[in-house]
């Protein structure tokens, strides 16, 4: 194909069509290489962060759920299901470290016949980033 002036073929100089050399693809793959080694890490940090803020949420607005059941019935429910049920929490609370509603563990308070749900923790295994259990929140 000619240049659109023709003044490269005169001179004896090839006209480059367009297009990109494969230095300068591995420069840019390099480039995006760089910058992912640098913004990964940080993301993943971030994510692990971001469960542990929800999971201590959610494990607040249920404990408060259940004190507030308490101070209307009197008792403990017996069952997460009832605090559903009854419209204390829209519905149960997911453990966002295993992913699950059935992981919770329940605590029983002392007197049996306060209820079966006194407290919950999660079930998690592992530690958190400020080096406590999951279990001991």
């Amino acid at each position: 194909m000619e240049s659109p002036t023709g003044i490269g073929e005169k001179m004896g100089v090839n006209v480059r069509q367009g297009g990109f050399t494969l230095i300068e693809l591995l420069v840019v793959m390099v480039l995006i290489a760089l910058l992912l080694t640098i913004a990964a890490p940080r993301y993943f940090g971030s994510l692990e962060k971001s469960k542990e803020t929800v999971l201590r949420q959610n494990l607040s607005l249920t404990r408060e759920a259940l004190d507030k059941y308490y101070g209307d019935t009197g008792k403990y429910p017996d069952s997460l299901e009832v605090l559903v049920n009854k419209r204390y929490l829209r519905g149960l609370p997911i453990d966002p470290i295993t992913e699950s509603t059935s992981t919770w563990v329940i605590v029983s308070p002392e007197d049996q016949d306060k209820g079966g749900v006194f407290d919950i923790k999660s079930g998690a295994p592992g530690n958190a980033s400020n080096g406590t259990a999951y279990r001991d929140w």
